[in-house]
């Protein structure tokens, strides 16, 4: 993944596009050329996002939408098909860490969310596009997960669970659609100076850690019509694909 990305006359949509990796995906893949869908709860970082994008020459449409409203997202995709017929490029980013906390002390309404917007939302996200990436000539799906999911570190238990079962919903739709040209992946972005990392390493220093927009710009090469990989997690920090074991 080398070469210049180019995404002239592609559709891309970003979920939690309005702060942190979100914003920066968004601007990586409007620079490509495509035309960007962007989604965020707050309007403010849309609108300086879309200012952003119109000021380096790309294009933008703003979708100011809370992920926790299924139907909203049942309509965006129908949205989508009436104006474009198809998608190219999902990024499913937005997400939220929730607490940091004993398995035992969390909060129901807590966990809820955190699966709410981290689980069900990527599934529902997932059934409103598959058939518009299927009618993409190469549909190119990332979904955002993290170190979590596999160590399972002590007290962050909803959001290891939500990261591991994001991955999962990623290795299924992948499988699915393994004989098509749409290919599906998992996005690791590693330790990133986001306001999440903040809230969950309040101690650590942030300049000691990556800038998203550098994170942002290896995760936008997923979108690219070269990559063949489907299944599998990009990791950042190792520059690399790790590969699941496939289903026998």
């Amino acid at each position: 993944m080398t070469e210049a990305l180019d995404l002239n006359g592609q559709i891309a949509l970003v979920t939690g596009a309005s702060r942190g990796i979100g914003y920066f995906l968004a601007k990586e893949l409007a620079a490509a050329g495509a035309h960007v869908v962007a989604v965020a709860r707050t309007t403010g970082g849309l609108e300086e996002l879309d200012d952003d994008i119109k000021s380096a020459g790309g294009q933008a449409t703003l979708v100011p939408l809370d992920l926790t409203d299924m139907a909203g997202i049942d309509r965006l995709g129908g949205a989508i098909y009436e104006r474009w017929g198809k998608l190219d490029v999902l990024v499913a980013n937005a997400g939220i860490l929730g607490v940091i906390s004993p398995l035992g002390h969390v909060e129901a309404k807590v966990f809820e969310r955190v699966m709410a917007i981290n689980v069900t939302s990527t599934w529902r996200l997932i059934r409103a596009v598959d058939p518009l990436l299927r009618a993409a000539e190469a549909g190119r799906a990332v979904v955002l997960s993290s170190g979590a999911a596999h160590s399972a570190r002590a007290f962050w238990g909803p959001y290891a669970a939500s990261k591991a079962a994001v991955e999962a919903l990623v290795r299924s739709w992948a499988h699915e659609t393994e004989n098509l040209p749409l290919r599906i992946n998992a996005a690791n972005p590693g330790a990133t100076r986001t306001a999440m990392r903040a809230q969950a390493m309040p101690g650590e220093d942030p300049n000691t850690l990556p800038h998203p927009f550098e994170v942002a710009a290896k995760i936008a090469r997923l979108a690219s019509r070269s990559v063949t990989e489907t299944g599998a997690i990009f990791d950042v920090p190792q520059n690399k694909f790790l590969h699941y074991q496939m289903p026998q």
